[in-house]
């Protein structure tokens, strides 16, 4: 018995929702986007129209992740991924990889500057508050300061002292 349309396009939105969490409205949404272009290529199989490479169904034209531009993709509660339209609080390196891209990568292609977190600026906010709660920038001036005083005291004249070389050993890698 042949499936239904409806059937299989159910199946694909279901998939999506498995792979990433979306709120009611985007899956009405998308069910509709995944129906519609069912049935633009079934009509096309059928012979009733002609759908050719150039032609893209209409459910594929009305949103792209083209269309937003990188300032306006990192909002305040959501970053947009600029490959492939995702939102999410963070562009993480494992969604990136997936892409076959780096996050160096990625800026360097949509022109963010290097220092730019691919984060939603809610959570950068809120990063940045916890850091200055625990005393981050204090201790972060202390040990600079601590830093600068030893290499002084390390170059000073009459200085006896020797540094030593800093040995780095590699960690044994487990064997399965």
């Amino acid at each position: 018995m042949a499936r239904k349309i409806i059937e299989i396009a159910s199946e694909i939105v279901q998939t999506q929702v498995s792979l990433a969490p979306m709120s009611a409205t985007e899956i009405t949404l998308s069910l509709r986007q995944v129906f519609g272009t069912l049935m633009e290529l079934q009509k096309a199989e059928s012979g009733e129209i002609e759908l050719t490479l150039a032609q893209e169904p209409a459910s594929l034209q009305e949103k792209t992740p083209g269309a937003i531009t990188p300032e306006s993709s990192i909002q305040n509660d959501k970053v947009i991924c600029l490959e492939c339209g995702a939102e999410m609080k963070q562009l993480t390196q494992k969604h990136l990889t997936s892409h076959g891209i780096s996050s160096k990568e990625y800026k360097k292609k949509y022109g963010f500057p290097m220092r730019t977190p691919l984060a939603a600026k809610a959570l950068t906010k809120a990063r940045s508050k916890a850091a200055k709660k625990r005393g981050l920038p204090a201790n972060l001036v202390k040990a600079i300061e601590a830093r600068r005083q030893s290499k002084a005291q390390s170059v000073a004249p009459g200085s006896q002292e020797k540094k030593q070389p800093v040995v780095r050993r590699r960690r044994k890698q487990k064997s399965e």
